[in-house]
């Protein structure tokens, strides 16, 4: 087995046990994998068109500029290409990151399902709205301010939001009046969903949407999927880096609520929208952005071809149509689980 031991590195082990009679069980049991050396791994050569090391070092600089260093890399991506400037794509900026362990993994959330589920689609700005309510913390334990948000599915713009001490249909009724308003809604031209809180499911709220002619549907009980455009954006909000742990005032809550909103609807890049802001997205300017997105694309694409072999590069584009609950998405999933 000595031999065999010799000859391993650089013959192999089955050829090596060939070579003296030595069956390759044998050796195998006499040295369970456990205690075997690992083969080196082999080196991977590197792509010719791969960028070079000036290239690289300043695409990790400009990812740790502080306006990029909270941000994902589709984020810088689309600004950048906004400024007229073009580094490299999205996954090669995760490569860099990952070189440098600054890759971090998100878990999946639990998906249930049961019940009628809701199926909402909207193919442009002002069919289907999505509201909720999440809390804020105060200045004392178990005190909080309430944030109501109105949200339009398809273009992701906060239409509507406020801040108040308390939850109250009343308040919830006035934010959905004077937001429908400031839209221009017509009648039955809106659906308005939520889930089943105390003021979504309220008689004044209800009255107050029969009345402007909007149709409303509500999630699943305890199935926070049924609106995921609202619960989303909260995280959205509760995942910036400089939001506090709690609000010693409510106009604190409200300054800080105002410059993320306009921050949100103006200049977040938003993944769902083809990293569009919502804002673009819901005043009609995504062709003309994407159009000029193009030009920088192409421009690049003509100044480094052998980067480009596939084919050449496009922006993201803006989705035609957003669900909630696509139809037969449920059916697809019960049919693998049942496989």
């Amino acid at each position: 087995m000595s031999a065999v031991k010799q000859l391993a590195p650089t013959l192999g082990t089955l050829p090596a046990c060939s070579a003296i009679g030595l069956p390759r069980a044998t050796w195998y049991r006499a040295h369970p994998k456990s205690t075997r050396k690992p083969a080196p791994p082999r080196p991977r050569p590197k792509p010719e068109r791969a960028l070079l090391g000036p290239e690289r070092q300043k695409v990790l600089e400009t990812l740790h500029e502080p306006r990029f260093i909270d941000s994902a890399p589709a984020e810088v991506w689309a600004t950048l290409l906004d400024e007229g400037s073009y580094l490299c794509s999205v996954r090669t900026m995760y490569r860099i990151l990952s070189d440098h362990q600054e890759v971090k993994e998100r878990r999946n959330q639990a998906r249930r399902s049961h019940f009628a589920r809701p199926e909402l689609l909207a193919t442009g700005p002002n069919q289907v709205w999505s509201w909720d309510i999440t809390r804020l913390k105060g200045p004392a334990k178990w005190s909080y301010y309430q944030l109501y948000t109105i949200l339009d599915i398809f273009s992701r713009y906060a239409v509507g939001w406020m801040v108040a001490f308390r939850e109250s249909a009343v308040l919830a009724e006035r934010l959905i009046a004077c937001t429908a308003k400031k839209q221009g809604i017509q009648t039955g031209q809106l659906t308005v969903h939520a889930d089943r809180g105390s003021s979504m499911t309220s008689r004044s709220v209800a009255l107050l949407l029969a009345d402007l002619g909007v149709n409303k549907t509500h999630s699943r009980p305890h199935v926070s999927n049924d609106n995921p455009f609202s619960e989303s954006h909260f995280k959205t909000l509760k995942y910036q880096p400089d939001f506090p742990d709690r609000f010693y005032s409510i106009e604190e809550a409200r300054r800080f609520c105002r410059e993320f909103f306009t921050w949100y609807n103006a200049e977040h890049h938003h993944a769902g929208i083809g990293l569009l802001t919502p804002e673009t997205v819901h005043y009609g300017r995504a062709y003309q952005v994407i159009a000029a997105r193009q030009q920088v694309l192409d421009l690049a694409a003509a100044q480094h071809p052998e980067r480009f072999v596939r084919r050449l590069p496009t922006p993201p584009a803006l989705p035609q149509a957003v669900w909630i609950n696509p139809p037969g998405q449920e059916s697809a999933a019960i049919l693998e689980v049942t496989k």
